[in-house]
């Protein structure tokens, strides 16, 4: 006789992470940084003790993201990667019986997350521009909700919350709901209209916001994100994690991060450009896509979806596909560019 297991753990479809690409390709699947690691930082990777034990509690690193937010050391909490702490908040706020409200389609990973603490997912369709929308996300709150995700820039259409769209829809949340504002894509922002959510920790005392290191400091490898947010509530994240998940490696890697941010600066605007390069080029073949704040953009191929994922390929460009909605493309090398907007615009002739 087969073990017993969860129903609903035996049916859940693993996390699976964007394709890796022919050697000949573009991997434009998972939203990495394509940029070499600073030397700095590998020289910092180097000075890791591998034979012992990491900081369980994250304690340099914690004092100077507090420092950098203008917060306490409790009001921080350092997971592997900000995917681990989205677990961490859903185990500590939500069982058998509770709901976990987001928006879809967001980040892939939410599903999982609610299935596995036992409660139940509440869905609200997104906007035709990709965007979240907050007023039938709050209308959509009930006796049951427990935690609300936000993600901002959306993964994956790369559509913003705007700070006034945001702050109204936290006016009108139970103060007992925690929301997450997930801002793993924050430094890639440019709209001055976008919401940023740490100077609103002050003002909300049921909100926590997400940031990572793996995109915009290229550190996806290392699995380091972080969390700001009202202490007993991180208090209660840090209880549910798995202990000294986040490595010596990893923790040195994003102190070393943070002394050259001027470094990761220059890389965002770099791709920043890039990324409005090939939004102007996208339109100028005809799409129509929500505009990208992201380190990547959003291509609504709807039912054409499988057919046009074969031609990017037949180009060199593998993408994140979502059958049946459609594609995203992260920004990566600039000798990407030109083979993308090839095959985008042989989409947009024959599908």
């Amino acid at each position: 006789m087969p073990v017993t297991l969860r129903p609903e753990i035996a049916a859940l479809e693993p996390y699976r992470q964007g394709r890796a690409a022919p050697r000949e390709a573009f991997k434009l699947s998972s939203n990495e940084s394509p940029f070499p690691t600073l030397p700095e930082v590998t020289a910092a990777i180097a000075e890791s003790t591998i034979g012992r034990y990491p900081d369980g509690a994250a304690t340099a690193l914690r004092v100077r993201l507090a420092e950098r937010l203008g917060v306490t050391v409790d009001e921080v909490h350092v997971g592997a990667g900000s995917v681990s702490i989205l677990h961490q908040l859903a185990q500590a706020t939500s069982g058998p019986g509770d709901e976990i409200l987001y928006a879809w389609r967001s980040f892939e990973a939410y599903p999982g997350i609610v299935t596995v603490t036992g409660a139940t997912s509440v869905t609200v369709p997104g906007r035709p521009d990709g965007s979240h929308d907050l007023l039938a996300m709050a209308d959509a709150v009930t006796d049951r909700t427990r935690l609300i995700l936000v993600c901002t820039p959306n993964n994956p259409t790369s559509a913003v919350v705007t700070a006034s769209e945001f702050e109204a829809f936290m006016e009108r949340v139970p103060q007992t709901v925690l929301v997450v504002l997930d801002e793993a894509y924050r430094e890639f922002v440019t709209d001055p209209a976008a919401v940023d959510g740490l100077p609103l920790l002050e003002r909300y005392p049921n909100l926590v916001v997400l940031r990572t290191f793996s995109k915009a400091y290229g550190l996806a490898g290392l699995r380091v994100g972080y969390a700001a947010g009202p202490s007993y509530v991180l208090d209660a994240a840090r209880s549910t994690a798995i202990a000294l998940s986040v490595t010596e490696p990893a923790q040195r890697a994003a102190l070393a991060a943070l002394d050259h941010e001027d470094d990761y600066r220059a890389q965002v605007a770099e791709l920043v450009e890039r990324r409005e390069r090939i939004r102007d080029a996208l339109r100028a073949q005809g799409w129509t896509i929500p505009e990208p704040q992201g380190n990547f953009v959003w291509l609504p191929t709807g039912q054409a979806t499988a057919a046009a994922a074969t031609v990017l390929e037949e180009h060199g460009i593998v993408a994140r596909v979502f059958a049946p909605e459609g594609i995203r493309v992260t920004v990566g090398e600039e000798e990407s560019v030109d083979q993308l907007l090839r095959a985008t615009e042989r989409i947009v002739q024959t599908l």
